[in-house]
């Protein structure tokens, strides 16, 4: 069964017999600690700072610490951020400032008012007085509005929220904040670091579209904390697809991902959000924040086991004490994956088009990335690509529907989900494929891949009813329900290519319940062109790399064996940590009256334990 228990409290399998050498760092990227404004104002007693910086880096390598200076209305005073950044640089650490522009966290996150006079003279002045001190500074992921006073009612006029904070914020970013900085201390780099609800950006005005011109750099918010218990419910895979995202909207400018220790219910939560960043090619993780690191592992995050064996790394686990620190806690997982990160060539995936302000079916993208399905996500729209997967969002984009068909008249094929279908069936995408979504829903748990291959789901799941015209298109995989069935995947010639068309439940959760033998051929569909994919459950990834390298990572509770299979042969796999080699499988090319239906494959069989993750390469 996929994970719709109760979660165990498992320490995953990195959590071990590594001895982790605070002095010895780390090979393949940087690790930076983030301290508030509260923990900095405490650096005036030095005995403070010292102790807790002891339990820190005795068990945690760090290369550099951003000092904040504003946080809710707490300003840091000179002498003790002075004090502080001397003390960090004499233990030779980069040393870089932070500011969060907040009036009070525990209202709702309230923010800065920047239709509000007295808060953009307030932003100034705090953005001058920290660029007086620092070469380098970040914004915490506050730097957006959500105020509704009655002065933004007022300037808002007759603009949607959205249109107005966005340009609201752009004003800010260059005129209040990079300008002023820059005025005081030509050298300094200012840094804004997003959030992880990248598919809300616009309705409180963090402008994708014309912000990473403005600023020096982007850093990117990794958390994904826990779906089912936190508010936001990010799938884990959004750790990695998010870093990919922003790098692809500013190349080479960002500067790394960003983890809290909270909302995660155990520590294989909090390990996942560690790995998927630097799984991502991040150059450095940021750890939120100091006095976390320095304070005991939650108890709620020590299991209750003493040990148990295990296949990865191959040796056995040993309780882990609840007295250790959080720090040492990131530093295991760090140590995990900084064994493999730098044989990791640069990600590919499938891409994935998301129009700047767009939103519809909300992080989808992830939710296919935990199908197994490779994802990059892009701002712009991929033209040459052998295939592209759109989701709704795409239908933000007015001539969407004409460049899916040059696509496909190219010879380039196009997947689009029953969403973006619903969106464009009156905007012309009849003239490609006659598809009308109609309103209607059924309830399946029956799933037909041919007329000998039947699968069930894991449970029913809803999902939207598409009529099609017989022999003008062709469904490939059916919901059926008493006698009747509609498309799951559906295919329509145009052109030189295929419009392939994959019907989303109205709970996106709802396709981790798909059986593998459905999950398996919508794979074979969208991985096609890449010439690998898996085969097995849902909840399992793979994140593909451009020197023939690969990662695959299972985000379960309970062992799964999976199978990796490729359209070219290969000697061997190489385990990249182990050096182990694995043997191939070949399976026949498949006919049917005559014609090829499956062509030769090669695959091999991986185990994962839970909450793990193995690295190859292909030789």
């Amino acid at each position: 069964m996929i994970a719709f228990r109760k979660i165990r409290m498992i320490i995953p399998v990195l959590l071990i017999t590594l001895n982790v050498s605070a002095a010895e760092g780390f090979s393949n990227f940087k690790v930076a600690v983030y301290t508030r404004a509260m923990e900095v104002s405490k650096m005036k007693d030095t005995r403070w700072m010292e102790s807790t910086w002891e339990k820190i880096s005795s068990n945690l390598h760090v290369d550099k610490i951003y000092l904040e200076t504003h946080r809710d209305q707490l300003m840091v005073d000179k002498e003790t951020l002075s004090k502080a950044i001397s003390f960090f640089k004499g233990k030779g650490l980069e040393v870089a400032g932070g500011i969060t522009f907040t009036i009070n966290e525990r209202n709702d996150f309230e923010t800065f008012c920047y239709s509000n006079p007295e808060h953009r003279k307030k932003a100034k002045e705090i953005i001058q007085y920290t660029a007086a001190h620092f070469d380098e500074i970040i914004l915490d992921d506050f730097f957006f509005t959500s105020c509704k006073c009655d002065l933004c009612i007022q300037a808002k006029g007759n603009q949607s929220w959205a249109d107005y904070r966005l340009k609201l914020m752009t004003n800010a970013a260059r005129d209040l904040i990079v300008g002023p900085a820059k005025a005081v201390n030509p050298r300094v780099k200012v840094i804004v670091k997003y959030p992880n609800w990248y598919d809300h950006f616009q309705e409180c005005g963090f402008n994708l579209e014309t912000e990473p011109a403005i600023f020096d750099g982007l850093y990117t918010g990794t958390e994904t904390r826990d779906a089912v218990s936190s508010d936001q419910h990010l799938q884990p895979y959004l750790g990695y697809l998010i870093v990919r995202y922003f790098e692809n909207l500013k190349p080479g400018k960002n500067g790394g991902g960003w983890v809290d220790t909270y909302g995660s219910r155990n520590y294989d939560r909090y390990a996942e959000q560690l790995w998927l960043t630097l799984l991502a090619k991040a150059p450095q993780i940021t750890l939120f924040e100091y006095s976390a690191m320095a304070s005991p592992l939650r108890p709620n995050m020590v299991p209750e086991w003493s040990g148990q064996s295990t296949s990865f790394p191959y040796r056995d686990l040993v309780p882990f004490r609840g007295d250790e620190t959080m720090g040492k806690a990131a530093a295991l997982a760090l140590k995990t994956v900084d064994a493999c990160v730098g044989k990791l060539g640069s990600p590919v995936g499938i891409k994935s088009y998301k129009p700047f302000h767009s939103s519809g079916e909300d992080f989808l993208q992830n939710y296919l990335g935990m199908m197994g399905i490779p994802m990059n996500l892009v701002s712009v729209f991929p033209m040459d690509d052998p295939m592209v997967l759109l989701t709704e969002q795409a239908q933000k984009d007015p001539g969407i529907v004409q460049k899916i068909e040059k696509r496909l008249r190219a010879g380039k094929d196009v997947m689009i989900t029953s969403g973006l279908l619903s969106a464009l069936q009156e905007r012309g995408i009849r003239n490609i494929v006659n598809l009308t979504v109609t309103g209607r829903k059924v309830l399946v748990d029956d799933f037909k891949l041919n007329a000998m291959v039947r699968a069930k789901s894991f449970y029913p799941i809803l999902m939207p009813q598409i009529q099609y015209f017989t022999n003008d298109s062709w469904e490939m995989i059916s919901g059926m329900s008493h006698g009747l069935g509609w498309p799951l995947l559906h295919r329509g010639k145009y052109g030189s290519g295929t419009l392939y068309v994959l019907t989303i439940p109205d709970n996106y959760a709802d396709l981790y319940a798909l059986p593998a033998e459905v999950l398996n051929r919508i794979r074979e569909v969208v991985c096609g062109p890449l010439g690998i994919r898996i085969t097995g459950p849902s909840q399992v990834s793979l994140f593909l790399y451009d020197n023939n390298t690969f990662v695959v990572e299972s985000f379960r509770d309970d062992p799964v064996e999976i199978q990796v299979v490729m359209t070219s042969k290969s000697a061997f796999l190489n385990n990249l940590v182990t050096g182990e080699k694995m043997e191939v499988k070949v399976t026949p090319a498949r006919s049917f009256m005559g014609m090829q239906v499956a062509p030769e494959s090669f695959s091999y069989s991986i185990k994962l334990p839970p909450h793990s993750f193995r690295s190859f390469a292909i030789n």
